[in-house]
């Protein structure tokens, strides 16, 4: 049995490989429309398809119909407490209801676990947990000291606001795993050290989108003289987004352009008022995003704290090298020099010195990006499932 309020692209991974075994009993869930659904689907609930029998989907829509309504126009409070209730409403259903399945393990996330898997302990069955960011304590440490360091972008460290309570909530779930699947070995190394002698942790790399075509890859002017750099994700300094406009500053060339995709934590002038020079471009969709890569040489992602980004398979898999840090999620992506390079968190003048060899490469262009297409194409989301289905 799987639980997820969203069903995002990792759960519809293991969703599909479970069913392709035969092994899928239930999937709990707040909005989702199934194969072979009686229900009418408009173009929002295509986004909450799913690829596996409409009868294998139990859902509960009101909470999350109710975050969705009063999304736009609240506070990061407000969002914050309604997306804990959509998450907390069903994993007090799935409790409710598990002693009505013949199953052998639950698999569930951080923050929808809790409940679930103290019944599950009564009923005799595995549970199987997913930590899809970094341990809160290694987070909470990280934007506490951003906190102190930057304290202009300290309103956009959201989780800097978490209640003790919901903590607690998240150490009772890691307490009651079974064993625990992270995306990444920046978030194994975050779990706490009794935690991974007492029980089984293992890292289950996110899959890539398939690597587009060479042909699909921009022609590089052989004179070709400025660099395209994008940032993917939301304007926090969580993101490293301070570090990359002080990088910049230091680049001092021309020859640099930025392009922003994400949504503002706070209004866009504070944000011009820190690097006056970019394009802004809201939130959008995976293939509009898909082809704003490939209009762009460069994606960097100074990451504080992250459990895997997926923007850097993303990248990669549309021909951008990547700058990133190992708390981004992505290290064993990075092949220095050839897809890209690894950077230490609260360093832009390294970020800028791996700008400026970049410019100084700027004809080699067409090998990074066969490079990188290769290397995204060593990551797909069967071998994702598989690795998780191993402790099942």
């Amino acid at each position: 049995l799987v639980s997820h309020p969203t069903g995002n692209t990792f759960v519809r991974a293991l969703l599909d490989e479970l069913e392709n075994q035969n092994r899928l009993e239930l999937f709990y869930t707040s909005i989702g429309v199934g194969q072979k659904s009686s229900l009418t689907v408009d173009t929002f609930a295509k986004k909450r398809s799913y690829s596996i029998p409409d009868d294998k989907i139990s859902r509960l829509w009101f909470p999350e119909a109710k975050r969705l309504l009063f999304h736009s126009g609240s506070t990061q409070e407000r969002k914050r407490l309604l997306t804990d209730k959509s998450y907390e409403a069903l994993d007090t259903k799935v409790a409710k209801n598990l002693h009505l399945h013949p199953i052998k393990t639950i698999h569930a996330y951080e923050d929808g676990a809790y409940r679930s898997f103290l019944r599950a302990k009564e009923l005799g069955v595995n549970c199987s947990y997913e930590l899809p960011i970094a341990h809160w304590s290694t987070v909470r440490r990280l934007l506490a000291e951003e906190a102190e360091r930057r304290p202009d972008w300290e309103p956009t460290l959201e989780s800097t606001r978490e209640s003790e309570e919901k903590l607690l909530r998240k150490d009772k779930e890691i307490e009651a795993a079974d064993f625990i699947i992270c995306p990444s070995d920046f978030v194994l190394r975050s779990i706490p050290e009794e935690t991974q002698v007492s029980k089984p942790c293992q890292v289950a790399h996110f899959g890539s989108p398939p690597p587009v075509s060479k042909k699909e890859f921009p022609v590089d002017d052989p004179g070709k003289q400025n660099l395209r750099v994008l940032f993917v994700g939301s304007m926090s300094q969580r993101k490293g987004l301070a570090d990359l406009f002080d990088a910049l500053k230091l680049v001092n060339s021309l020859k640099v352009s930025l392009t922003i995709v994400g949504q503002p934590s706070m209004p866009l002038t504070f944000y011009r008022s820190k690097c006056p020079r970019f394009k802004h471009i809201e939130s959008c969709s995976n293939s509009e995003i898909s082809a704003i890569m490939r209009s762009h040489d460069l994606l960097i992602l100074p990451s504080i704290v992250e459990g895997r980004a997926l923007v850097q398979q993303e990248a990669l898999a549309n021909g951008l090298p990547i700058i990133v840090t190992r708390n981004a999620g992505g290290e064993d992506l990075v092949d220095e020099g050839k897809t890209g390079f690894l950077v230490p968190i609260r360093e832009p003048h390294i970020i800028a010195e791996k700008i400026e060899w970049f410019l100084s490469h700027l004809k080699n262009f067409p090998e990074f990006r066969n490079l990188c297409r290769i290397k995204a194409g060593h990551y797909t989301w069967s071998n994702y499932a598989k690795k998780v289905m191993e402790n099942l």
